[in-house]
């Protein structure tokens, strides 16, 4: 019997589910056989209004999205035929870092909120793999905290918080988009529903 895969969609604040990094990662998603949920934020502006707003309103939202996908599991509720759930996030939705490591669920996160404290002390601690995904002129990225987390990295140089390359034709754009997508794939074959002979 196949393995049940799942996977939570968190847009940012301004970039929404069909944003191309949310919306090719989805794609990667379903097509590995994953059920996905997209995520809409209730009272995005209000979230992002401080640190704690922030992370308690992101985790209480992910957390309660979380509970109706296990409601949606096997009869047994055991879960022994699931995969964890896979949470994938751009920068607001990296809050739910602090869920992630709390519970033992992989990740993938587009432009991590460094900065905070919170979602920083997360990804420090936390056991199970996940993908951090920034660029270099993101002024959330922070080049050297990055690297001595415990999370694999995929930088960009140039790119900023939309993953875009400022001042150079966008086509350097559209091969930044294709690099992202192959570092999502290969985490996700490698790292989180590994791929047997």
């Amino acid at each position: 019997m196949p393995r049940r895969r799942q996977a939570l969609l968190l847009p940012g604040r301004n970039y929404g589910v069909q944003g191309p990094l949310l919306m090719f990662a989805h794609v990667a998603l379903q097509s590995r056989g994953a059920h996905t949920y997209p995520v809409e934020w209730k009272g995005a502006d209000r979230l992002a209004s401080d640190e704690r707003t922030m992370v308690d309103g992101v985790c209480d939202q992910v957390e309660a999205v979380l509970d109706r996908v296990h409601d949606d599991g096997p009869p047994d509720r055991t879960g022994a035929n699931a995969d964890p759930v896979l949470l994938v996030g751009k920068s607001l939705g990296t809050a739910a870092a602090v869920l992630a490591a709390h519970h033992g669920l992989p990740a993938i996160w587009f432009t991590p909120m460094l900065q905070h404290y919170s979602v920083l002390q997360a990804l420090r601690r936390a056991t199970a793999p996940y993908l951090m995904v920034g660029g270099t002129d993101d002024p959330s990225w922070n080049r050297s905290l990055a690297r001595e987390l415990p999370g694999e990295v995929c930088e960009i140089p140039g790119a900023d918080t939309g993953m875009f390359v400022r001042g150079r034709p966008l086509v350097d754009s559209v091969h930044v988009l294709a690099d992202i997508v192959e570092a999502v794939e290969t985490f996700i074959d490698t790292a989180v529903w590994p791929r047997h002979g």
